[in-house]
């Protein structure tokens, strides 16, 4: 039986590593697939890992039916017998509808890949409805890390090295504490995003200290 399994996990945890691996197990054993992202940090119509892996896929964008472009390319005698949809957190609730429906009436495989919850520790839409509507979910594995050295668990935008609560739910950025950028993301442990502190915040309050120790 065909599934529709939600890879779920911080930034950081590996999501976009193992949608490329998954690709690369499936059609090394003889299956056709099809990659889709949205939104990737390394422009559009891409999936990119970390590591420094990338590869092309097909960009989702508002307008983007899934069920119809699957449709129309097995009508045309293209073989798809499964999905991998990386930066899933970004799709419509609509479009993971779209995708339950690929699994249940053309016994698609999907994997999708994302995280669950924005800067302000709210669940992205599509996110939600993955949770809503996945045969499994499964939480990734790889530990991200704050950097007080706990477990990672929350998603912290900053915006000139400072962590900020309000804004556009999606704003493109990468993830980095060494310099401040404009718009950046970091994991964080809940105590310290609670808490609003970044590396950098952690290591000015450092730095203080030891000018007033």
């Amino acid at each position: 039986m065909a599934e529709l399994v939600f890879f779920s996990g911080t930034m950081d945890s590996g999501k976009s590593t193992l949608a490329l691996q998954t690709d690369h197990n499936y059609r090394a054993r003889g299956r056709e697939g099809l990659i889709f992202s949205r939104g990737d940090r390394a422009g559009a119509a891409t999936v990119s890992s970390r590591l420094g892996l990338a590869v092309a896929a097909r960009e989702v964008t508002d307008d983007t039916d899934l069920w119809a472009e699957i449709a129309g390319l097995r009508s045309a005698g293209q073989a798809v017998d499964y999905l991998v949809c990386d930066e899933a957190q970004f799709y419509s609730p609509e479009q993971v509808e779209q995708l339950a429906r690929l699994v249940d009436e053309m016994e698609i495989d999907i994997f999708a890949f994302g995280i669950t919850t924005d800067f302000r520790t709210r669940l992205f839409p599509g996110s939600a409805r993955l949770i809503e509507l996945a045969d499994r979910i499964e939480v990734l594995q790889v530990q991200s890390l704050c950097w007080c050295g706990a477990r990672a668990t929350h998603n912290a935008r900053t915006v000139d090295g400072v962590m900020v609560t309000e804004g556009e739910q999606v704003v493109i950025g990468d993830v980095g504490d060494r310099e401040p950028a404009e718009v950046a993301y970091e994991v964080l442990c809940r105590r310290h995003h609670m808490r609003r502190m970044t590396a950098l915040t952690a290591r000015r309050r450092s730095a203080q200290d030891s000018l007033w120790g």
